[in-house]
């Protein structure tokens, strides 16, 4: 039986043939160790002799009487799938983006030279740190290095990097929330599929970290990460919950990338706690980060500034943005609203103190701050937000529904991280939260409540509108239209009802309007958005908006209200202050500076533009939510709205002397002495040239594809696109039901995007596929492309051992050509790097000398007459592992 070792053999008993190593005699059986020829599984098995007799068996030999066009579809199939040892920046050549320096730099310069990923990418804010993300995920896959992927960012984030994987980097991820866990109950969701998004809030939950935690990932990308904070006092050491599971996180992956804006809040301990999440250890005091940074060795992170971005060209990528707050007066300017106003803060300030003296009941408390939150937007919601209250309470009076004594498991700053239709849902069930203990208090309140809802239906419905807010709204917008002729304008506001009340308004002063808000489905956000673009004037949005759509088309924006969180600030300037923007911006904020909650913003803004001119730079507005050192601005306007301390008191906690030393700790909170100020630019378009020298270019892949679909049958239509008819398309009207086949299998769905039964517009190149939107791009990761790799590997491999004969039309090559795959394991005896290597044995002088793999693009295909067998032991023709 020794004849059979070295032999490859194929049999039911495995899903691809075997070459055998040992074969040991067993009587009526026979012992086979040896390995699977593509895949490369270990077998050692026992079988009967009988069973060995019947199976195919043959040496390596090579007839040269295969179909040439087999063996050249399955080897261009093989050096496909090595393809980023050719092209070392192949991510960024099969994905619909255009990579800017900076980005190239950190993935190709930092991150992906590390062996085992533990990095942070800290750029400031616009800086695309989602594209990068995205390029290290998609690298790592081609580099079969990666498979097991999960992303974990801020709830209201989940969305945006979902479509972001999939429109750039044809990467379908599962977003893991108590629905997705409600569906599967019983099944360890974390283990079930491969490519994952959940929030940092809901995986911190001990049920949920539990499962998520007994399983292990190639890859997790954490956004936001800082969030994942810890701070020592003296010799105690705080770890906050999230702290914690960014240590279990740790734990269960091999690669690690953080990512943040925001990483250093001027506590350097802070910092370093923070870095220990990625190589705990690493640094074990503060003085080796700090050396670290003097010495610009950042092993563990890069972080990179906006002044020093720029193009290829060497422009600066970020225009300047000029924030301006406009202030108004109530009592001056609608006495009716200061009224109501008045009225309002008397029964919050009633009820909030009557809240907290019974048994801290700081959720009903806040409850009624929402009301004083709601006038801030507007009348219209505030007034709508009292009628909700006072159904709810007429149902307590009259026995309809039973009093829900019961806390909210949310406090205000987890509200704040929902997405912002969860966030509506629960700010609705604290506005109608109520400490009234008996019928004589409810009645009471009742009746305070009718006096409010008439006040405010009287200003909201009157025409023509005396609410100055509005009033100012309409002068603004005038203004803007006469400095910026045909300009589209962005409206914010936090409130949906706000929303319905100012659309109706715009489209009364005849301007063309959409609307984005957090009741739309992510489909309908990305229609509304081609809409403004395309058509309106005008979009009223709530924080919807400034999550995951991108608005780089409109300069001009006004927050009708400001939202409480100065995160979401941030955002809706990022929405339009980002990579793309052509123009300045320029942002308004509507203040009524006659209000306790409008003192503090009027206030905090004037500060920061202080800082701004002292600073130099506009960066304050990137995380104006830290530079207020040590203070919680959205407990500050609890206070002013609930009249808990004095104005006098609260303004002195904003009133910050800005001198040298203050500067130099916003420099400190902004991570400027950690930036790397140089950036090489030089050396990182070598890399790009580089990579566009080195790409698969789209028209070999193009042809690989439909030589290929010709063989199983097949069919596609050339198509012609008008906006760019320059393209190259195709029309796949009816996807081979081979191709079909391997799409529905299990691991192949778990790995890609679900396989379509037709593509009416698929392209191979990238600029086209960015070109035309609704175009395919058919390359790595795309289930189309794919697919049809798998099937070439399985059903045309076999004619790699017999050989092919082909013709060089210039007659200079006259010989064999030998292609080897050879590859390396580590200890564990995975495969740390496979390739590709090719060989032309002269055969007139006896050299061997190496070639390109490609080499077969230059040649014909010879016909299928058999000539003699060669002796594979000189030739070593056949493809070799």
């Amino acid at each position: 039986m020794d004849h059979l070792i070295g032999s490859i053999i194929q049999g039911p008993r495995w899903p691809e043939p075997i070459k055998v190593d040992l074969v040991e005699d067993l009587g009526e059986y026979a012992r086979i160790v040896g390995a699977t020829v593509n895949s490369r599984t270990h077998i050692d098995q026992v079988l009967p002799k009988s069973e060995l007799d019947e199976m195919k068996s043959g040496e390596i030999k090579a007839q040269f009487n295969a179909n040439p066009r087999r063996v050249f579809l399955a080897l261009e199939a093989h050096r496909y799938r090595f393809a980023s040892l050719y092209d070392p920046l192949l991510a960024m050549n099969t994905s619909k983006v255009d990579p800017l320096p900076h980005q190239i730099e950190a993935v190709y310069g930092h991150v992906l030279k590390l062996p085992r990923i533990r990095f942070l990418i800290a750029d400031d804010p616009g800086a695309g740190k989602t594209i990068m993300a995205g390029l290290v995920i998609k690298e790592l896959k081609l580099r079969h290095l990666a498979k097991r992927i999960l992303i974990v960012s801020p709830g209201h984030l989940k969305d945006q990097w979902r479509r972001e994987m999939k429109d750039r980097f044809e990467e379908t991820f599962t977003v893991v929330d108590r629905g997705i866990m409600g569906a599967f109950y019983g099944q360890n969701v974390w283990a079930r599929e491969q490519q994952l998004i959940t929030s940092i809030d809901f995986a911190k939950q001990d049920d949920i970290l539990a499962g998520l935690a007994s399983v292990q990932f190639d890859l997790i990308v954490v956004d936001e990460a800082h969030k994942m904070s810890a701070f020592r006092y003296g010799d105690k050491l705080d770890k906050t919950i999230r702290y914690r599971l960014g240590e279990r996180l740790s734990e269960i992956c091999t690669h690690l990338l953080f990512l943040t804006a925001t990483p250093h809040r001027g506590d350097p301990e802070n910092f370093r706690l923070f870095l220990d999440l990625l190589e705990p250890g690493f640094f074990a005091t503060t003085d080796m980060v700090a050396e670290s940074i003097r010495q610009q060795e950042n092993p563990l992170f890069i972080r990179r500034v906006k002044e020093d971005m720029k193009d290829f060209e060497g422009r600066p990528l970020f225009l300047p943005r000029y924030v301006e707050t406009k202030p108004f007066n109530l009592g001056v300017e609608s006495y009716p609203e200061k009224e109501l106003y008045n009225g309002l803060s008397r029964y919050v300030n009633e009820q909030y103190n009557k809240a907290l003296s019974k048994d801290n009941r700081r959720n009903v408390a806040f409850a009624l701050v929402i009301l004083q939150r709601r006038l801030a937007s507007s009348t219209f919601a505030l007034f709508r937000s009292l009628e909700r209250r006072k159904k709810r309470l007429e149902d307590l009076l009259h026995g309809a529904e039973q009093k829900n004594r019961s806390e909210s498991g949310y406090d205000f700053e987890e509200v704040e991280e929902l997405s912002e239709e969860e966030r509506w849902k629960q700010e609705e069930v604290w506005e109608t939260l109520s400490v009234a203990e008996n019928r004589q208090e409810l009645e009471e309140e009742l009746r305070t409540l009718a006096g409010l809802i008439d006040q405010a239906r009287a200003i909201a419905n009157s025409a023509p509108p005396v609410e100055a807010k509005l009033r100012h709204l309409k002068t603004a917008l005038e203004d803007l239209n006469r400095q910026h002729p045909g300009s589209k304008m962005l409206i914010f506001t936090e409130s949906r009802d706000t929303l319905d009340y100012l659309e109706k308004n715009l489209r009364r002063w005849n301007y063309s309007v959409c609307t984005i808000h957090g009741g739309m489905g992510l489909e309908e956000r990305i229609r509304a958005e081609s809409i403004f673009k395309n058509e309106a004037q005008v979009l009223v949005a709530t924080e919807a908006a400034g999550e995951g759509i991108n608005l780089q088309f409109c300069n001009l924006m006004i927050n009708y209200d400001i939202p409480w969180n100065p995160n979401r600030l941030e955002q809706r300037m990022g929405r339009i202050h980002r990579y793309g923007q052509t123009r300045e911006v320029f942002i308004f904020n509507l203040v009524a500076t006659d209000t306790r909650e409008g003192q503090v913003l009027k206030a905090l803004f004037d500060k920061l533009e202080e800082i701004r001119k002292e600073l130099g730079s506009d960066k304050v507005f990137d995380v104006l939510g830290d530079i207020v050192q040590g203070k919680n601005l959205a407990q500050l306007l609890v206070e002013a709205a609930s009249q808990a301390r004095s104005m006098d008191e609260i303004l002195r906690e904003i009133e910050i002397k800005v001198d040298p030393e203050y500067i130099a700790r916003v420099r400190e909170e902004l991570g400027e002495s950690l930036a790397t100020r140089f950036i090489d630019y030089t050396r990182i378009r070598e890399m790009a040239d580089q990579a566009r020298e080195h790409r698969l270019i789209p028209e070999y892949t193009q042809a690989f594809f439909k030589r290929a679909m010709e063989t199983l049958g097949g069919k596609w239509q050339p198509k012609t696109v008008p906006e760019y008819p320059e393209g190259s398309f195709l029309s796949i009207e009816s996807v081979p039901a081979a191709l079909r086949q391997v799409g529905e299998e299990e691991n192949f769905k778990k790995q890609f995007a679900p396989l379509l039964r037709r593509y009416p517009l698929a392209t191979f190149d990238k600029d086209a596929s960015m070109r035309v939107s609704q175009a395919e791009l058919v390359t790595f990761g795309n289930p189309l492309f794919e697919a049809l790799l798998t099937w070439v590997e399985r059903n045309l491999d076999v004619a790699l051992k017999e050989g092919a004969v082909f013709t060089d039309p210039d007659g200079l090559m006259n010989g064999t050509l030998l292609f080897y795959q050879g590859e390396i394991r580590d200890g564990q005896n995975e495969i740390a790097g496979t390739r590709l290597f090719a060989l032309f044995a002269d055969g007139r002088s006896g050299a061997v000398t190496p070639v390109n793999p490609a080499i077969l693009w230059d040649l014909q295909e010879g016909d299928l007459t058999p000539g003699p067998s060669p002796n594979p032991q000189k030739t070593g023709a056949g493809r070799r592992g």
